[in-house]
Order: C-alpha cells, then structure tokens, then sequence
C-alpha cells in the first residue's frame, strides 16, 4: 500500500514543531542542571548560618527555575486558589505528577518541609542542604516506626510554624493514572491535628516524568479548601483524594481542549 501524500506532510508538519520543543528541552535540561550545582555550592556557607539563609537561597532556586522554564521552554505557571492557605503550621496534600512541584512550591508557600525519601539524604550536597533545611525524611521500607519518626520530625517543624508538604500517593503518576493514595498521610494528619491543605495541579503534561521533553504551556495549580482537623482517617483519605482527583483532572482537561 502506498502513503498518501498528505501521511508525509503531516509527518513533516509534526517534526517541525517536535524538533524545536526537543532543542528547547534539551537546553533547559542543560541549564536547570547546572542551575542546582551552582546554587548548591552557593548554599554550603548556610549550614553554619540560621534558617533564614537557607529559605531565601532555595526560594531563589525555584524562582529561577521558573524563570528558566518560562524562557526556554514557554512553560508558565497560574497559581489559583492562594486564599485558602492558612496562616502559620498546615499540612499540605500535593497531588505528585512531576519533578516540577518538587520545587515549585518554594515560590508559593512561606517555609515548606518536605517529606522526602531518606535515601536522598545520603546524596553529597543535597543531603546536607535538605538536613540544613530541616526537610522531613521517611523510610518506607519501616512502617510503623517510619511513621512515629516522621510524626516527631513534623511536631518540631510545626512548632516552628512551617508547612508540612507530603505526596499521598509517595511517587509520580502520569495524569490519567489511577490514583494509589498511602494511608501515611491520613496517619499524619490524625497526629498533628491541623488542617489539611489539598493541592491539585496538571505539571505532568508539560514535564512527563521519567522524561527529557518539556512542553509548553501553562502548569495550572489549585490550592483547595482546607480540610479541618477531627475528621476520622478513613473517611479524610476518602474526602482527601476525591477532591485532589476530581479538580486535578478538571486542570487537565482544561489544558488539553486549549492546546487543541
């Protein structure tokens, strides 16, 4: 069977306009990369300096960032929902797409502890700046007394009135993926008695994970309604994942139809 003429024109067309995304994303790559090592090492002097220093160096990491991914890239940011965070200690529920948010949130919140893998904390440099920054490391391989020690580790955070950023479902999932949300979070929330603050967003059609592609476009961020403390767990991780879910494939959908 022969190819209509019309199969290599839209060939074409197609790796016209792939060709300059995947340069964009490769020069990205190059930069955001080189980015961390230079802020990393400009970081080192904070360890012996207070918190304060650390903050403002990480902030400047992810504005920059941001700032990279709306150049080369074309991938900006909308932030909506901002009045429903909290003054002062909250948990925040972030719904986990990409790498992206992993740093994102320092451009959106006051002072953020991350729950993070503690084999990352093994890592030169960044080990070090995350134990400076006093994020929050969890062993999953431990439950039970993976969760008491991550629960000690948040009390003294949220006295320090920062919050606490957690990924429910504990790894990436590609939008349209079924959610796999962990009860650590509900465990979490039980023990702290704050408010919860559920996060939706749709970074993962713009940076994939496991990718080197970065696609233009608006990253759109929701910051829900606060869920109060005193709800029983079952029900909270019911309620916490069906409103992440709900607004996060709304987020999606609205992407999608404008790119078409």
């Amino acid at each position: 069977m022969r190819a209509h003429p019309t199969d290599f024109t839209n060939a074409d067309h197609l790796l016209s306009r792939s060709l300059p995304v995947l340069a964009r994303s490769i020069l990205f790559n190059a930069l955001f990369y080189v980015n961390i090592i230079v802020r990393m090492l400009v970081a080192l002097p904070t360890l012996v300096l207070p918190h304060r220093f650390i903050l403002a160096v990480l902030r400047s990491y992810a504005r920059s960032s941001l700032w990279l991914l709306r150049v080369v890239c074309g991938i900006n940011v909308e932030w909506r929902g901002r009045k429903n965070i909290p003054k002062g200690a909250c948990i925040v529920a972030c719904k986990h797409q990409s790498f992206w948010e992993t740093f994102a949130l320092f451009a959106l919140l006051d002072d953020p502890a991350y729950v993070l893998k503690r084999e990352l904390m093994w890592i030169p440099l960044f080990g070090w700046l995350a134990r400076k920054a006093r994020m929050i490391p969890i062993d999953r391989g431990s439950r039970v007394a993976a969760m008491a020690r991550m629960t000690a580790a948040a009390r003294q955070e949220i006295a320090r009135g920062r919050q606490i950023v957690i990924f429910p479902e504990g790894t990436r999932r590609a939008p349209g993926t079924a959610p796999r949300y962990l009860p650590g979070i509900a465990y979490l929330y039980a023990e702290l008695g704050l408010p919860c603050v559920p996060l939706a967003l749709n970074s993962g059609l713009f940076w994939p994970r496991r990718s080197l592609w970065r696609y233009p476009g608006t990253v759109l961020v929701e910051v829900l309604d606060p869920i109060p403390p005193g709800v029983d767990k079952r029900t909270f991780l019911r309620r916490l994942q069906s409103v992440i879910e709900e607004a996060t494939a709304r987020l999606v959908q609205e992407s999608e139809v404008s790119h078409q």
